[in-house]
C-alpha cells in the first residue's frame, strides 16, 4: 500500500458520505470490516451494521460538510490519515480527525479507528 492508494480510499469515502444509501459501501469496506468511531467506543463489526451505523450518523447525502485530509504516514496495510471537517455553511460544529486505516489486498477497508477532537466550547456569561 502506499500514499496514493489510500488517497484514492479517502476520496472515495468522501463520495460515499455524499451518495444516497449505502450500497457504496460494500466497495469501501471489507464484509467483516470493523470501524470503531472514536478510542473508547465499541466497535462496529461488519458491513452491515457499518451501513445502519453510516445512515444512522449522517444528516443524509445532501448534508453540508466540507473535508481536508491529508496522509500522514502509511506502514504495511494501515495507514494514518488527518482529516478535518466542517460541517454547515455557517459551520455549526467542526472536527480535527486522526483515521487509522487498515487495507486488504482488495483496497477494501478491514479496519477503520477514528480519533474525533472537536473545538472546546466556549461558555457565555447569562
Amino acid at each position: 500500500m502506499d500514499s496514493a492508494r489510500v488517497t484514492a480510499w479517502v476520496e472515495a469515502y468522501e463520495r460515499a458520505w455524499r451518495t444516497p444509501g449505502v450500497e457504496s459501501l460494500g466497495e469501501l469496506f471489507a464484509a467483516d470490516a470493523t470501524y470503531q468511531q472514536s478510542p473508547y467506543q465499541d466497535p462496529v463489526v461488519g458491513l452491515p451494521a457499518i451501513e445502519r451505523m453510516w445512515e444512522a450518523e449522517r444528516n443524509g447525502p445532501d448534508e453540508v460538510f466540507r473535508m481536508v485530509t491529508e496522509v500522514v504516514a502509511v506502514d504495511g496495510d494501515t495507514a494514518v490519515v488527518r482529516a478535518e471537517v466542517w460541517y454547515g455553511d455557517p459551520v455549526v460544529q467542526a472536527y480535527r480527525d486522526v483515521w487509522i486505516v487498515r487495507l486488504g489486498d482488495d483496497g477494501r477497508c478491514t479496519w477503520f479507528e477514528e480519533w474525533p477532537f472537536a473545538p472546546p466550547r466556549r461558555e457565555t456569561g447569562s
